[in-house]
């Protein structure tokens, strides 16, 4: 039986989310082996590999994809004490072709209506579908007024960057239906501030730029937190958010008005926008504030939300 060393949390995040070079040269920091050592240890295993091979892959200058860099990466696991297929899956996940150098990740398009929209407002802002960051953390506090409508949410989120010389984050508001994208108020509060705002009125949907003042290193972590000021929509029924990458902690906390009480609130997932809905739980209202909230530890791509009735 394979002995497995046991992780910091920064290397399980890793093996988790990826990318593949960031959490092998992590790997290698915490057990503390030189290339030549790991070389060494490969060739015991008849496993033949350059040391120039190894460095370039922590370095994300190459990736393994040919059978025998595969094969390479599995005794990699073994020599540096890691879960089986640890490593091998941030290379091949579910069996597929490996893709890009980046975590597994599901569009934007398959996670939000309607896509054309969306893809429409990124090219305003020239915005690459994946932006180098993935969320290893998210905090989101929505507020729902004495009229039903979604006054504000409010995000502090954690990420890392999964290349370098990432300096932006493009946050994405959908508000129901009647809502008046020229209405809505983006607020930048700490770590970034605001660039371009672009709206689109049929689909009732923002996107603002949040731009951080460093540039960041792939790796590299960011907290940072911003709101959206809203009110101009509808009476609204759920509030849910979509995750390209699979990872990280999120929290949603929806707070009610005293004078508009919802009658029943329950969680659900879903694994695309027009998917059906699973996990339902029923979620009681609790606290002054009369909230009701879902943490969700490892998010899978996918959505998350919270829906309630007004009877």
């Amino acid at each position: 039986m394979a002995h497995h060393t046991p992780q910091s949390p920064d290397l399980a995040q890793l093996l988790r989310t990826g990318p593949f070079h960031l959490a092998l040269r992590s790997a290698l920091t915490e057990r503390g082996l030189a290339l030549t050592r790991v070389q060494h240890k490969l060739a015991q295993r008849g496993i033949t590999i350059g040391v120039t091979s190894l460095s370039y892959w922590q370095q994300g200058a190459r990736r393994p994809q040919r059978p025998e860099s595969l094969r390479a990466v599995r005794a990699l696991e073994e020599v540096l004490e890691l879960p089986a297929y640890s490593l091998h899956r941030l290379l091949v996940p579910e069996g597929r072709t490996p893709e890009a150098e980046r975590p597994a990740a599901r569009s934007y398009r398959s996670l939000m209506a309607p896509a054309t929209a969306l893809r429409q407002l990124f090219a305003e802002l020239e915005a690459p579908a994946d932006g180098g960051l993935h969320t290893v953390g998210h905090h989101e506090r929505v507020r729902i007024g004495p009229e039903r409508r979604l006054l504000a949410r409010e995000s502090l989120q954690v990420v890392r960057a999964h290349r370098d010389g990432v300096d932006r984050y493009v946050a994405i508001h959908r508000g129901d239906p009647g809502c008046d994208p020229s209405r809505v108020r983006v607020r930048a509060a700490e770590n970034c501030r605001l660039g371009r705002v672009r709206g689109h009125a049929e689909a009732g949907m923002v996107v603002a730029e949040l731009l951080f003042d460093a540039r960041l290193r792939a790796g590299d972590t960011h907290v940072f937190g911003y709101a959206f000021e809203d009110g101009s929509g509808g009476p609204c029924t759920e509030y849910l958010r979509g995750f390209s990458f699979a990872g990280g902690q999120y929290v949603l906390q929806v707070r009610f008005d005293e004078a508009a009480l919802p009658v029943r609130c329950c969680r659900f997932a879903q694994t695309s926008a027009g998917a059906p809905r699973s996990g339902r739980q029923e979620l009681t209202l609790s606290g002054r504030h009369r909230a009701v909230h879902l943490v969700e530890q490892g998010v899978r791509p996918g959505i998350l939300g919270i829906a309630w009735d007004w009877g």
